[in-house]
């Protein structure tokens, strides 16, 4: 009897138990995270339009891949080398005065590219505020991406002695020609706009002038000075290449050989 007892003491103590358990609420529910800016939804209302824009952007090439290439440089550009073409908020150079044959090759040689195409001014409209004119021209010659770059250079002329000029009837090196040239580049998606990375390079250079041939000694320095810089943006567009087909490309164990 004593055992019954016990034996029903022992089934109302578990029953209680799980009864509790059954009865048992959580505290509460998440926060909505939306209240505090975290949603995405939150997170396109709170940004700006045009940093929406260009988040909004998406890689979309193939590779293999083929590169359109457009030199650009500011309204109404000319050089003793070049002229532009173009009106708007820049203008296209499509004279290869600085762009050395060989340097152009080494873009082509980059993997997973499979053709470099210049852009002509036959495919281009000559209003030009936008990449979009230049995405345009780039998908008429079937190219994936769109390369462009432009040169920024500066110089100024150091009179070292001017009494000596007029001594010397202008023939010696009495002025220095001081050059700066920055060279900067942007791969573009040519469908969407999408940027996949951007490179730039400076170059320096100095060089004696006189008074008969300051204008064509300058323009000559400032031609090498900017080879020089081109030559440098290549060498770290290949360098940006790398992160793009490591990135966009292939993974690591398909991925061709970088040389």
């Amino acid at each position: 009897m004593i055992r019954s007892r016990q034996l029903v003491c022992l089934a109302s103590l578990l029953v209680g138990a799980l009864g509790g358990c059954a009865a048992y609420t959580t505290p509460g529910r998440g926060a909505d995270l939306s209240v505090v800016g975290v949603s995405p939804q939150t997170q396109r209302a709170n940004t700006d339009t045009s940093i929406q824009v260009a988040l909004d952007k998406k890689p979309l090439a193939v590779f293999p891949t083929g590169i359109a290439v457009a030199r650009l440089q500011a309204p109404r550009y000319r050089s003793m080398t070049s002229e532009s073409f173009g009106n708007g908020r820049y203008s296209i150079v499509t004279t290869r005065d600085i762009e050395k044959a060989d340097t152009i090759e080494r873009l082509s040689k980059l993997p997973m590219v499979h053709g470099i195409a210049p852009i002509s001014r036959l495919l281009v409209s000559p209003k030009l505020d936008t990449d979009r004119p230049l995405r345009e021209a780039a998908a008429q010659l079937h190219a994936d991406m769109l390369l462009i770059y432009t040169l920024d250079t500066t110089f100024q002329k150091e009179d070292n002695a001017v009494p000596l000029t007029v001594v010397t009837l202008g023939l010696a090196p009495t002025k220095n020609v001081r050059v700066v040239s920055t060279a900067s580049a942007a791969l573009l998606d040519t469908r969407s706009g999408y940027v996949y990375g951007v490179a730039e390079a400076t170059a320096r250079d100095k060089a004696g002038t006189n008074a008969w041939q300051s204008d064509e000694t300058a323009d000559k320095t400032r031609r090498e000075t900017e080879e020089q810089a081109f030559e440098k943006l290549v060498g770290e567009l290949e360098q940006t290449w790398r992160g793009v087909v490591t990135r966009y490309a292939a993974s690591p164990t398909t991925m061709p050989v970088m040389r």
